[in-house]
């Protein structure tokens, strides 16, 4: 049974629709994140799990329960689900602990739980302090174990890294998946960083204006996104204009082998199609080891290196450059190669020029924390 369903679930607010007509299944014990720019529904569609809007169509099940649907709107206390919003939104006059407790029934806090979940949380010698002794991601820490005490059916995160430092962000989000995982919860965490939903996720739904575009696994989105936008959005991409001929792709950078189509779907049928490439398969070498581009800029992350290159004819790509000890100078003319496979679409009949010629989806390049 999955603890979370959504069928057909749609929310208007006078003629915008912010929700579309929505299916999604969270199974038990696993971690959704709900993927997209801002202004795209995503915190609509939480609010609305949440029992703080009514939905327009469509039904909502948590634990196996409608809790919305047609003349269906049970209360947001009645859904057993906790949420952990974007700050921690303590009571500053009660202790860590009463924090914890403060949701819990007599029965159970007469019981070790306050102490277990503060100890998945790895707070549990925190418990007498008050909320402004914490640091900011303590007092997440704590909200997280506060949402996690009553044992809900579902827990729900509202972008809880969002005010965090990068690297505090980074050690917090894996240290809460841990935790989550270890009390068995079920979670949908709502976020517009790639790089925070591709880690800690076990599924990842990419939601564009209202709509669920697509929902994978992590693995699955970034290696085989739905559509150019998707694969823009998540992460780095290189898109290109190719011919496709028997199983390989002619592209500006050459030949390159076509990934074979997802069960369920087909291969292009059309000569021309809109090529996907990741920058890390683009090597760069010598000017006479594959097709000539020159360096434009280089980005440098330390154990990596983003280096924009252009081609004599197809405009400007990017290319992922790790073990960063020797990088080309902006100037130098370079060789091209491509390692792996390319995965292609019908092409749109827009020009492809690498990512700079696609419109962008106003999103936040991935979290290299």
């Amino acid at each position: 049974m999955s603890y979370l369903e959504l069928q057909a679930v749609a929310k208007r607010y006078g003629q915008v629709d912010a929700v579309t007509r929505v299916d999604l299944t969270v199974a038990p014990g696993t971690l959704t994140a709900i993927l997209g720019p801002s202004g795209c529904g995503k915190t609509t569609l939480l609010r609305c799990v949440a029992g703080f809007e009514r939905i327009d169509a469509g039904t909502i099940t948590v634990d196996g329960r409608t809790v919305a649907g047609d003349r269906t709107h049970l209360a947001p206390h009645r859904r057993k689900v906790a949420i952990v919003p974007q700050e921690s939104a303590l009571f500053p006059h009660l202790s860590v602990r009463d924090n914890v407790a403060y949701g819990l029934d007599r029965a159970t806090r007469r019981t070790n739980r306050v102490h277990e979940v503060l100890t998945l949380v790895g707070l549990a010698e925190h418990g007498d302090r008050m909320p402004h002794q914490l640091s900011g991601g303590q007092q997440q820490r704590i909200a997280v174990a506060r949402a996690l005490a009553p044992r809900p059916a579902l827990i729900l995160l509202d972008e809880p890294f969002s005010a965090l430092d990068a690297a505090l962000r980074a050690d917090l989000r894996e240290d809460i998946r841990v935790a989550l995982r270890a009390d068995g919860a079920t979670a949908v965490l709502v976020t517009h960083d790639q790089g925070e939903a591709l880690s800690v996720a076990d599924q990842v739904a990419v939601m564009r204006e209202g709509v669920i575009v697509q929902t994978a696994t992590p693995t699955d989105i970034y290696h085989h996104p739905t559509d150019p936008w998707t694969a823009t959005f998540v992460g780095d991409a290189v898109l290109l204009t190719g011919q496709v001929h028997d199983e390989t792709v002619h592209t500006p950078l050459g030949a390159v082998p076509i990934t074979p189509p997802r069960p369920g779907s087909s291969a292009p049928t059309t000569t021309e199609v809109d090529v996907m490439l990741r920058p890390e398969q683009i090597r760069v070498g010598r000017a006479d080891e594959g097709v000539p581009a020159t360096v434009e800029t280089i980005a440098f992350h330390g154990h990596d290196a983003l280096i924009r290159l252009r081609l004599s004819d197809a405009g400007t790509i990017t290319a992922r450059v790790f073990g960063t000890t020797s990088l080309p100078a902006a100037g130098t003319v370079v060789g091209l190669r491509v390692q792996g496979t390319a995965l292609s679409w019908a092409t749109s009949g827009r020009p492809r020029a690498g990512t700079d010629q696609l419109p962008p989806p106003a999103r936040q390049p991935l979290s290299r924390c």
